[in-house]
């Protein structure tokens, strides 16, 4: 499967693990170092291969690149991933997790931040980081802060932070992707209540650009989880939904209304709708179910959903991707935004910033893409490629 860019540099380090007990596979790849430190979440999924985390563990250092601000205390880290061969429903799959990060300890203790992703949840990470003997998944950027304890007290009291039944961590992404979807509509002119969405995934990012969406007044018209596809032309429940899922976003059918249908789980692709939003896993979208979609707009929150044969057969048929580089990158800036203090431990202040930075980043990006007759994803790496090189020569840079 082709990686999230055409650059043929190798990365710095990449490796697999074996676990001695179950069998299971897991991968960790450091793109780029820069400070010495790398930054880029823990996945966990059965299928999860050496290509898939390489191709994160580069879109990561684009993320970083992209949201290098030169007045801003948050100064860019390099990019990295890891993923775990394992269904996280697995009973096993703890004992994998902190095997895993037992394991790979002193890459996290000095040159891998790391967090939760598809599959896991921050408080799992934690848990099981502990359990390997960790002082923090993020320990590796301790000494780049100014303050290490009132920047860890600052993070803490973010995480601890819960707006409206869901914690703020888990927010911040899905606020990221709902502007990018704003700020879309808002470019071409389209109205924010005659737009419906179908969404792929009810996890964490999943669930909270659905929220954010139909706060802003968009309807929700589908939404599929492992189950399969709900649906309703006229709305779902967003919050209803929300408030039904288990640890893994798979909803309860019990809180489904009358006027709500269960179709099958790639029903989403070809719903009625004007967004469609894969937040679940990559690949999703391939060259042969492409064929039945009729969105305008694919919003990359998941990483990696759209192979790139297919993208072009989409941008051929007019379909605009929005890539995950730019669409999710707002999870990971909010981690360091709060980390090195350009913003506090304040809901309100959290999702005003991830605002204006999201915004401000889409608009380059379709800006650029417009102007030199691209696709965004083109244009997203040609920005990243523009700043790497301004990162690499002011704080050191390596592969």
């Amino acid at each position: 499967m082709t990686t999230a860019t055409t650059d043929p540099t190798p990365p710095l380090i990449s490796l697999t693990w074996t676990d001695q007990e179950t069998g299971h596979q897991g991968h960790l790849v450091i793109d780029r170092l820069v400070r010495g430190v790398s930054s880029g979440g823990l996945r966990m999924r059965s299928g999860c291969t050496l290509e898939e985390v390489t191709g994160l563990a580069r879109g990561m250092t684009m993320k970083e690149a992209l949201h290098y601000d030169p007045q801003a205390r948050y100064i860019p880290l390099g990019g990295a991933k890891g993923g775990i061969d394992c269904d996280p429903r697995d009973p096993a799959a703890y004992g994998v997790l902190v095997r895993y990060l037992r394991a790979v300890r002193p890459y996290i203790e000095h040159f891998w931040t790391t967090g939760e992703d598809l599959g896991l949840t921050q408080d799992l990470v934690d848990r099981a980081a502990a359990e390997a003997g960790l002082v923090s998944s993020v320990q590796a950027v301790y000494p780049l802060l100014d303050d290490e304890e009132a920047a860890r007290r600052r993070l803490a009291d973010a995480f601890a932070i819960d707006v409206d039944g869901i914690g703020l961590d888990e927010l911040v992404g899905g606020c990221g992707v709902a502007e990018s979807v704003l700020t879309a509509l808002d470019r071409a002119g389209v109205s924010h209540r005659e737009t419906r969405v179908a969404v792929q995934g009810l996890g964490t990012m999943g669930g909270a650009t659905a929220r954010f969406l139909a706060r802003a007044g968009l309807r929700v018209v589908a939404a599929a989880d492992i189950k399969g596809t709900i649906a309703n032309p006229a709305g779902l429940d967003v919050e209803a939904l929300l408030a039904a899922r288990d640890g893994h976003g798979t909803v309860d059918r019990a809180a489904l209304r009358a006027e709500d249908r269960e179709l099958p789980a790639d029903a989403w692709l070809t719903t009625d709708a004007e967004v469609l939003v894969p937040a679940a896993v990559s690949y999703a979208i391939d060259t042969t179910n492409q064929a039945g979609i009729t969105a305008r707009w694919i919003v990359e929150a998941a990483n990696m959903p759209v192979v790139p044969e297919a993208e072009a057969l989409l941008a051929a048929r007019g379909i605009t991707v929005l890539p995950d580089v730019v669409v999710n990158s707002g999870t990971n800036a909010w981690w360091w935004w709060t980390l090195f203090g350009d913003i506090g431990a304040d809901a309100d202040e959290a999702f005003a910033h991830t605002r204006r930075s999201m915004r401000t980043l889409v608009d380059r990006t379709l800006a650029r893409a417009e102007s030199e007759r691209t696709t965004p994803r083109a244009a997203a790496h040609a920005l990243a490629a523009d700043r790497l090189p301004v990162v690499a020569e002011r704080f050191g840079s390596f592969r």
